[in-house]
Parts: structure tokens; sequence; C-alpha cells
């Protein structure tokens, strides 16, 4: 498949670190758990990722001791996807992964039922496998798993954040619920302790290069705006100026007004500061700004008299 997604490589690197018969029971567990039906009647699992088809199918396979274990179809989707449809179609091979997992239909993420916390990398994995999905960064930040109960939400919840301090949100869609994240620091830190770590480097590189040109977008924006100001605040000094020499003349302004009046019709587009600068003796940019003032007041005079 080309162009794979950010989602779609996520997995890729999860399942590359499950390097053990007990990371992928604790894998599949999470997977399990969390998949579209799960009883001692049906067992299915739907997935577009292949990788995840195959792990899913290989360890059942080993957990029941039956090759035969998982029936696998595959349906086209309209983006050229395929859909991998994965049941335990023998009734004894589901009571043998039920009974492996001491799992029941309620599917509860009870403290009794979980595994050692230095396994919950692996069930959380696991449960991304079965259920999640991470956006492209570069779009937007949002990682999502769509869960089969309100129960499971609410376990996976308290799991994440009594053990994490990460809070993730719900929602419910259509038939389904959601568990979702959207705060790019919560995003990372899941998918480090998910042990997917280069992902969570991608995501920590977009994440500095969107905050820098954010920052320089502030800048400009900024700068611009400042820009026109300035470019404002000159045009009405001109107007003033202008104004005064067609009606009582420069003549009548004190000396040292006379001078910056002169100096900025010369140099229209200069800072203050640099305006000070031309004067002999040099002045500050505040004495700059106080003179122009009292040409405005003198030129507001005129125009209020009219």
């Amino acid at each position: 498949m080309e162009n794979r997604s950010f989602s779609y490589n996520v997995k890729d690197e999860l399942l590359s670190r499950i390097n053990s018969p007990a990371k992928a029971d604790v894998c599949l567990m999470g997977i399990l758990t969390f998949c579209n039906v799960l009883d001692d009647k049906e067992i299915v699992f739907l997935t577009e990722h292949d990788g995840t088809a195959q792990f899913f199918s290989d360890n059942c396979a080993r957990i029941c001791e039956d090759g035969n274990a998982v029936t696998v179809s595959e349906t086209g989707k309209r983006d050229d996807s395929v859909l991998f449809r994965l049941e335990i179609p023998d009734a004894d091979n589901r009571m043998k992964l039920l009974n492996y997992f001491r799992m029941d239909s309620s599917r509860r993420l009870t403290p009794d039922d979980l595994p050692k916390a230095k396994y919950y990398p692996q069930l959380i994995a696991g449960i991304f496998l079965s259920c999640g999905s991470v956006n492209n960064p570069e779009k937007k930040y949002h990682m999502e798993f769509v869960m089969p109960n309100i129960g499971l939400c609410n376990d996976f919840g308290l799991l994440l954040l009594e053990n994490y301090n990460i809070l993730a949100k719900q929602t419910e869609r259509k038939t389904a619920e959601v568990v979702y994240i959207k705060e790019s620091e919560n995003i990372i830190d899941i998918l480090t302790i998910m042990g997917a770590t280069n992902s969570s480097l991608e995501l920590m590189n977009v994440k500095i290069m969107k905050d820098l040109r954010n920052k320089i977008n502030r800048a400009v924006n900024c700068d611009n705006a400042n820009i026109e100001k300035t470019l404002r605040a000159a045009e009405k000094q001109l107007d003033d100026i202008e104004l005064i020499d067609s009606t009582i003349g420069f003549a009548q302004l004190p000396e040292t007004l006379q001078e910056i009046a002169r100096l900025r019709y010369e140099n229209p587009d200069i800072s203050l500061k640099d305006l000070g600068l031309l004067l002999k003796p040099q002045i500050s940019r505040s004495g700059v700004n106080h003179r122009l003032a009292r040409i405005s007041e003198i030129a507001d005079k005129i125009r209020s008299e009219k």
C-alpha cells in the first residue's frame, strides 16, 4: 500500500516492538477485549491493517494450538484499502481464548483481570491496534479509540488517568462510544508509552515546526501592524504640516517645531527615533513625539476654526 497513513505507520511500529510471547499475549488481550464482537458464540475482529490481521491470526493460532483457528475474509473499500474480517469459527477455540484471558462478554478491565503494570504499554498498544487511530499531525492533533460500549470507555479512561495522568475525553458517535485526545503533549505521551517512539518523535518535530511557524507569523503580523500604524501616523503628520504651511505658515511656529516639521516633511518614511538623530542637538524619540504632538494640536485647532 502506497502513501500509508501516519496511523498505519504507528501500528507497524507497535507490532515491531512485540518481541516476546508475554508481550504478544497482553497485546492480543487488548485487541480481543476491544474487538467488534466477543462472546462464546462469536468472536469477530475487523481491521484495515494487514500487520494487525496477521498478528491476530498467528497468536490466536498459537494459543489455540490450531493453525486454522482464525478465518479471514477481505472486502475492498472505495479508497482502495482492504477491510479484513477475522473470525474464530470453532466454539472450542473461542472458549480457549476466553479462558486463557479470563474474559467474559462484559469485557471489563477490572483490576483482577489486568496484567502486571509493566505490561500496560502492550495492553494499550493492543487496544490501539484494535480500535484506535491517530491523525497526521501535519493536519491536526487527534487520537481516538472507537469502543463497543461505555463501560470499556470508562475502564480505559481510568487506566490512562490513574497510571499516566492522561485525561481522555468521551463522546458518542452513532452506535459507538469514542475516547479521544486532542492535546499534542498527551498524544506524544501515549505513543511513547505504547512503544511507538519513532512516531512520537515525528509528532514532536511537527509540533516544533508548527509552533515555530506560528511564532514567525505572529511576529510578522505584529511588525506589519506596527508598520501600518507608523505609516498612518506619518501621513497624519504630513497632513498637519501641509495645513499649517498653507494657512498660518511655518514662520508662526516656534523654531523647534519648524525644524522638526521640515525634517518630517523631507523624511516621511523614517521612524521617530531616526528623526531625533537628524536634529542638532539630537533628541530622544519621546522628544520628537512631543514636538509632533504640538504640531498636531495646532493643525487640529486650525481645522476646528474653519
